[in-house]
């Protein structure tokens, strides 16, 4: 297959979301450490969880063209549109069962841009997703974000198969799932070629180990990760003239 119809470019900066930011501090720190969007969860059932207020209060700290990102899930419209009304410049990010016609109804017809997460099987399985089928009906999307598929709604830290994504996806791709400064510069390589653009969205990568400290990052592993995805960036510019199967697998 051909490249995407919008032509990759190795020169084009990767973007970084960090997401699920509960605390003040950690909100400073991604910001200082240069990243491009920061996601509030507003799904209950998550350990990361922030109500719209409290997202609200934190994206407040955001400096400009910086942009708080508003992860939902199968929640109703009318809510995500209230939530939106307290925080105009977000973005939505659909992460549950959400139709195309669901995402259109929460965000005014599209009015207001938004993310969908396609859920790729792990193993060997993740090559019978059919990625640009899943682009296709949510054509509407400003990207689609990509992220294990596991129990419940979020990667859980898993990594799923790049290598058996399509080499050919014609949008704009978030890469997600498991994603940490030891791994993401693997990912960039194997995904970015594949499509018009690439961001890479981590949470769990980046937070402070141990159990029972979800949504609390640790600014040294914001700074690696960061540092990791400019290596990335520069090691494509080094690659301009490579195809994707003469990309590094790992």
């Amino acid at each position: 297959m051909g490249r995407p119809s919008g032509g990759f470019s190795a020169l084009a900066r990767t973007r970084i979301k960090i997401c699920g930011l509960t605390r003040e501090q950690d909100v400073d720190a991604a910001v200082a450490a240069g990243v491009d969007a920061i996601g509030f969860v507003l799904y209950p059932r998550s350990l990361r969880c922030v109500t719209p207020e409290r997202a609200r209060e934190l994206s407040r700290r955001l400096p400009p063209f910086v942009t708080p990102v508003l992860l939902v899930v199968n929640q109703p419209a009318q809510q995500t549109i209230d939530a939106c009304t307290l925080i105009p410049n977000a973005v939505v990010q659909f992460h549950g069962d959400e139709s195309p016609e669901d995402c259109l109804q929460a965000t005014r017809g599209g009015a207001r841009p938004y993310l969908r997460a396609a859920r790729i099987p792990l193993g060997e399985a993740g090559g019978g997703f059919d990625l640009v089928k899943y682009v296709h009906e949510y054509s509407n999307a400003q990207a689609i974000l990509l992220d294990a598929h596991v129990d419940g709604y979020g990667g859980a830290g898993k990594v799923f198969n790049w290598s058996l994504l399509p080499a050919n996806v014609n949008a704009h791709l978030v890469l997600s799932g498991g994603l940490t400064a030891a791994n993401v510069l693997g990912g960039i390589l194997q995904v970015r070629p594949r499509c018009l653009s690439l961001a890479v969205d981590v949470s769990s990568g980046v937070e402070v180990s141990g159990p029972g400290n979800q949504g609390l990052k640790d600014p040294e592993k914001i700074n690696q990760f960061v540092a990791a995805v400019r290596a990335a960036d520069k090691q494509l510019e080094e690659l301009v003239h490579v195809t994707p199967r003469e990309l590094p697998t790992t």
